[in-house]
């Protein structure tokens, strides 16, 4: 259990961020049958399937990198604060996509965000090469909603 437990408080913390995000933009995602959507875009019943997976991955590679910090703790550190700030900008992009509808903000936020999980990937790796590996389902699944966002913007002015 000892073992298991920076791993359940991990995956607990990851998937709570994206819940509380769902659960503020609940009132905003009729968004998505209002707007014109561009090819590619998945149907909605994907996207919280997707994310809770890449929640999930996300904190088992926090875990491991948590587990690392007896090896080299200021490393540890700063690629922990690095998934924090992932963790909050991850959170604000759905209320500014979706509660505020501010597409080309939003864009530009997933351009933050994709720099920050490129960020984390790269300070992960030095700790823990699996843990970085388990980040890139998130840096792609970002990329692709970089294209669904400013193809939303171009299409809904």
């Amino acid at each position: 259990m000892k073992k298991a437990k920076p791993y359940i408080i991990s995956i607990l913390i990851a998937l709570a961020v994206g819940g509380l995000s769902a659960l503020i933009t609940k009132g905003g995602t009729g968004l998505f049958d209002e707007i014109v959507k561009p090819p590619l875009t998945p149907p909605p019943v994907v996207f919280p399937i997707v994310w809770s997976v890449l929640f999930f991955l996300m904190g088992i590679s926090a875990a491991r990198i948590w587990l690392k910090r007896k090896e080299d703790r200021p490393a540890a550190s700063n690629a922990l604060t690095v998934y924090g700030s992932n963790l909050v900008i991850n959170f604000l992009w759905s209320i500014i996509f979706f509660n505020f509808r501010q597409f080309l903000f939003a864009f530009l936020w997933l351009i933050l965000l994709w720099v920050v999980i490129l960020r984390m990937i790269l300070a992960f790796k030095k700790l823990d090469k699996p843990a970085s590996c388990l980040q890139i389902p998130y840096l792609i699944w970002v990329t692709f909603a970089g294209y669904l966002t400013f193809a939303i913007r171009i299409l809904n002015r």
